[in-house]
């Protein structure tokens, strides 16, 4: 058999054997340590046998201080420890707690947990003694060891076991065709140490586990049901490295005070009130402002690339999302459809209960009309308006429309995951010959945003079909197409994209940016999508040279995605210490006692004709709780003014992030900070 290594290089074996003897073989740097190997791209144990022709990679633990050869190794590697640490954290809760039942392990991108079923409750107070347990098994370097039962033996062992929640996952995994069931010793084969039912793969052995905590714990329930079995879930973090976890603990406490549900509180940017109700936000006069300047600068981009603006109603009728095919297909997702008072009483007249009323009303049996989920079918109608000739195209239509979606009340959080959000969306209808121009320009768009928002560290991932799946509509070629195009406007950007499968729109493929903010976490912000099935299901066309009907091509993109969730963002990367040009507040004028007021009122209206957000501040406070204030708003620049001000007609400056900057004339200093708020940080006040 013949293994294909992942710097191109072949072996040639003529019998079976472990991956770990393969590994062993090669040159490897001796500061890292292999812990698991990927056999066509399947991560596996590293004494995984390997009997076929396969490509064959390996996947290292990172020396200390060490980046990683890939970010795909390193995020291998982090699923491997967390997913072994789960087992252990599960192990030291049996060990304290012998009557708990254990459920589902997994690991998840920050850390992972266990869902747990425990009629004691575990509290913060029981972490320590967890984290102590775990630390032993830690240092004993055990082992983690698979073993395989067939299905006949294995169903007996977890009867016997008689732990429904391990029954139900081995039933779950034999339903989806697993031949055998697999465990994971915690020690030697054949040992009596403790195991779990689980698929893998896991790291070696324990002693591969650098540091991990014990971080919070909640409640859950079986398969996410509510009227089902409760659980504890325990969440915990690993890493390779005591510095990385600090780090990672330095991150997560700076994250508390940069939460944006509290900074926004804070600086009077948004609420959320329960009388308006769960996930509609309520954009004070702060944030409206953060809002407004957003839209208008990419508003100026849209017109110098030829967008025209549009607005559409919130709500549209049924029929329309049908033929879209976001009704049903998004339906869980979405408000129920709504219906006249008339319809109700006639239905109620043929004596439908309110249950039959509401699952026709579902089902869609009734005719009605529908909160708006998404805009692009309104955007559609509107292209289909009227008559369109190749020399039209192509037709770029812009909107900040407003989309509801329904959303489970656990699942909300501040901006990020609302129920009423804006979109900066817009829709493109051109031909073939135009999609890759097109493309161009939209992630052109996304590149400028996030330069100019100083969000450079991103990656791109494209969203393919998987074959495999059944929610795709429209022809294959027309997929084939429209996939190829996306991959080829990725290549342009010059930074690293992954093609990822099943991450596609029901309609077509699509291009996300996945930005790294300032604490390295990671947002999906920004979406371009082609759609070649949507102008075939609305049946649009445009007349060609030829002077037939063709078919448009429709590209739908969002560089902010949802305005709501991309200031959520931004407040959080930010700090709430906006650039000069997106804070609500850029100036405040601070006299140091009554005397100056009325010097302040003219600085003020200096400041006015500069066009600067700005503001006096004429309370009776001492002059360091005025400072306080305003530093506590973020506000940007506060100017002092006392006598020596008055009497040479200057500003003493202070900047939020430089401190003190000395005096400037007040025509002098409106100069520079409007040159800076023009340039959009890249010229700062130099006095």
């Amino acid at each position: 058999m013949k293994i294909t290594l992942a710097d191109g290089t072949t072996r040639s074996y003529d019998q079976p054997l472990a991956a770990a003897q393969i590994v062993a073989e090669m040159a490897t740097d001796p500061a890292t340590t292999p812990v698991a190997v990927k056999i066509d791209g399947r991560l596996s144990d590293l004494d995984a046998t390997i009997d076929r022709d396969c490509h064959l990679s390996v996947v290292r633990r990172p020396a200390p201080g060490a980046a990683p050869s890939s970010g795909q190794e390193q995020a291998d590697a982090l699923w491997l420890l967390r997913h072994s640490t789960a087992h252990v954290m599960a192990e030291a809760v049996c060990q304290l707690w012998p009557q708990a039942q254990l459920a589902y392990g997994p690991p998840l991108e920050n850390g992972f947990y266990y869902d747990i079923s425990l009629p004691t409750p575990i509290r913060a107070e029981d972490f320590a003694r967890i984290e102590r347990e775990m630390t032993r098994i830690i240092a004993e370097d055990r082992p983690l060891t698979r073993y395989d039962l067939p299905e006949v033996q294995a169903m007996a062992k977890l009867e016997r076991e008689g732990n429904k929640y391990k029954i139900d996952n081995a039933r779950r995994a034999l339903a989806d065709k697993a031949a055998t069931l697999s465990w994971y010793i915690t020690g030697p084969a054949g040992s009596d140490c403790w195991e779990d039912l689980c698929v893998g793969p896991h790291l070696p052995s324990t002693g591969l586990i650098g540091a991990c905590k014990v971080m919070s714990v909640a409640a859950s329930h079986w398969h996410g049901d509510v009227h089902s079995d409760r659980f504890q879930r325990v969440y915990g973090t690993a890493f390779f490295h005591q510095a990385d976890l600090d780090a990672h603990l330095e991150r997560l406490e700076e994250a508390r005070h940069r939460d944006h549900r509290l900074v926004g509180q804070k600086l009077e940017l948004f609420a959320i009130d329960e009388q308006v109700g769960q996930g509609l936000v309520l954009w004070k006069p702060r944030g409206a402002v953060v809002r407004q300047q957003l839209q208008d600068f990419i508003l100026d981009h849209l017109q110098r690339q030829g967008y025209e603006q549009v607005f559409t109603p919130h709500i549209g009728r049924l029929e329309l999302y049908k033929t879209s095919g976001h009704y049903p297909y998004y339906q869980q997702s979405q408000y129920p459809p709504l219906i006249s008072a008339e319809q109700i009483d006639t239905l109620a007249g043929e004596g439908a209960s309110c249950g039959e009323l509401a699952n026709r009303m579902r089902s869609g049996e009734i005719d009605g009309y529908l909160l708006k989920p998404m805009n692009c079918p309104h955007h559609i109608r509107i292209y289909a308006s009227q008559k369109r000739s190749y020399r039209d195209l192509p037709v770029r239509l812009a909107e900040f429309g407003t989309v509801y979606r329904w959303e489970q009340s656990g699942e909300l959080g501040g901006l990020i995951r609302v129920r009423g959000f804006t979109q900066d969306d817009a829709h493109l209808f051109c031909t073939e010959e135009q999609l890759g121009t097109e493309l161009a320009g939209c992630l052109e768009l996304v590149r400028i945003i996030f330069k100019t928002l100083r969000m450079t560290d991103y990656r791109v991932r494209v969203g393919l079909r998987d074959a495999e799946q059944s929610k795709y509509v429209g022809e294959p070629a027309h997929w084939e197409k429209a996939e190829r195009a996306c991959r080829e406007a990725a290549e342009t950007l010059g930074v690293p994209f992954s093609l990822e499968p099943g991450e596609a729109a029901f309609y077509g493929p699509k291009i996300d940016f996945v930005v790294q903010d300032v604490l390295l976490r990671q947002w999906q912000l920004g979406t371009v999508q082609v759609d070649y099935n949507l102008p075939e299901r609305f049946d649009l066309s445009y007349v060609g040279s030829d002077n037939r009907p063709h078919r448009p091509v429709m590209i739908h993109r969002a560089p902010f995605g949802s305005m709501e969730r991309f200031i959520g963002v931004l407040i959080e990367h930010f700090g709430g210490a906006f650039p000069l040009w997106l804070a609500p507040e850029q100036v405040r004028v601070m006299p140091v006692s009554d005397k100056f007021v009325a010097y302040g009122q003219t600085v003020l209206a200096r400041l006015k004709q500069g066009a600067l957000r700005a503001t006096l501040d004429e309370s009776n406070e001492r002059l360091g709780a005025k400072i306080k204030v305003g530093q506590d708003l973020k506000v940007p620049y506060m100017l002092i003014v006392g006598a020596r001000d008055q009497k040479a007609g200057t500003v003493s400056v202070r900047c939020l992030k430089r401190g003190d900057l000395g005096a400037a004339p007040v025509d002098a200093f409106v100069d520079l900070v409007g040159r800076e708020r023009d340039s959009f940080g890249q010229t700062q006040v130099a006095l």
